[in-house]
């Protein structure tokens, strides 16, 4: 149950995530947009997702916004990168892009190591040759875990205790 709820907490993160580098919100042209905020054609738009965030640090000064929105950014995007690994994996790797005949890949390119893992995997790969890719894939996991972690105490350092609260509630800190 723990699980499970982590992984629904983090696939809602990841909604947020998503949105902060690889996808580009398009207009619809009427200003209808499908009834989302911001008139946007049911993309996300990811200038709108770190006002929203902003708005929840309650960040009135523009100068105090330019030196926490990179942390922020930075933040968000480990945060995306994480669950889209989630998400592939989940997925068998079948969120690979459309040169491979499936829909656009969204977020980032999975590792060499990712992507030896799954194709181990595909191939029915020998035991040991398994436990060599689990191996080098951990050791990735590891290190970009750390990173987010880095970024996660980064933007703690500079922020307010309310601005903290508010960063845990959202999902950026731990």
């Amino acid at each position: 149950m723990k699980k499970l709820t982590q992984m629904l907490a983090l696939a809602s993160v990841a909604a947020l995530c998503l949105s902060s580098g690889n996808l580009q919100a398009q207009d619809n042209g009427g200003g209808g947009g499908g009834g989302r905020p911001g008139g946007r054609g049911g993309r996300f738009d990811p200038a709108q997702m770190m006002q929203g965030i902003r708005d929840r640090l309650d960040v009135k000064d523009d100068t105090e916004w330019k030196a926490l929105e990179p942390l922020v950014q930075k933040v968000s995007d480990l945060r995306r990168d994480q669950m889209m690994s989630v998400m592939r994996g989940a997925f068998g790797g079948r969120n690979r892009g459309g040169d491979q005949g499936g829909p656009p890949r969204m977020g980032p390119e999975p590792s060499a190591e990712e992507t030896a893992l799954s194709d181990a995997i595909k191939n029915d790969a020998s035991k040991d040759e398994l436990k060599a890719k689990m191996a080098a894939y951990r050791k990735v996991k590891a290190a970009k875990e750390e990173e987010l972690k880095t970024a996660q105490e980064n933007l703690k350092k500079v922020l307010t205790t309310k601005q903290e609260a508010a960063a845990l509630e959202m999902g950026l800190v731990r």
